[in-house]
């Protein structure tokens, strides 16, 4: 007999930040800023959300607080 795989739990779960696909933890692509961990089901998403946030990171650059 074979055995079943084993259901993920809710807790093994996380949401990417970008397409709020749920995807098991030990899988997700994380990524470490200063005051958060932002998870991503994959590359794509990824490079949306660094996409999404140079902008704001040039602003604060040119307004001199890095």
């Amino acid at each position: 007999m074979k055995p079943q795989p084993r259901a993920q739990s809710q807790s093994e779960l996380i949401s990417c930040d970008i397409c709020k696909k749920e995807v098991p933890l030990s899988e997700a692509k994380n990524f470490e800023v200063e005051d958060y961990v932002a998870h991503f089901c994959g590359i794509e998403c990824y490079s949306e959300w660094k996409h999404q946030s140079e902008p704001i990171e040039g602003q604060t650059r040119a307004n001199g607080k890095l």
